[in-house]
């Protein structure tokens, strides 16, 4: 067994790995934006739960409300980029599959 907490102190931050996933807290400020258009994993399905806040995920060129206690699931080779459009800080924590 293992354990961690998770404290979203930081922007992004691998906080357990094995060699078939991989799980990463995030924190996207309000006002910003990660990835883009050029952002995608080749061989891994990223899993993004949002814990707390809001925001805009942008996949493949379409555009989904993502609010907390949704699961999104982007596949391998997808491109995707996530906006914080609220006014709270935006806390996801994802599982890539297999690591990236």
């Amino acid at each position: 067994m293992e354990r961690t907490h998770l404290d979203f102190d930081r922007y992004f931050d691998v906080v357990m790995a094995t060699d078939e996933a991989q799980a990463a807290e995030m924190t996207v400020e309000p006002g910003r934006s990660v990835g883009g258009p050029e952002n995608y994993h080749t061989e891994s399905d990223q899993w993004l739960f949002v814990v707390s806040g809001s925001g805009l995920a942008t996949v493949d060129g379409e555009e989904k409300r993502i609010d907390a206690g949704d699961l999104l699931r982007i596949e391998a080779g997808e491109r995707h980029g996530i906006e914080n459009d609220g006014d709270e800080p935006l806390e996801t924590v994802n599982f890539y599959t297999p690591p990236r």
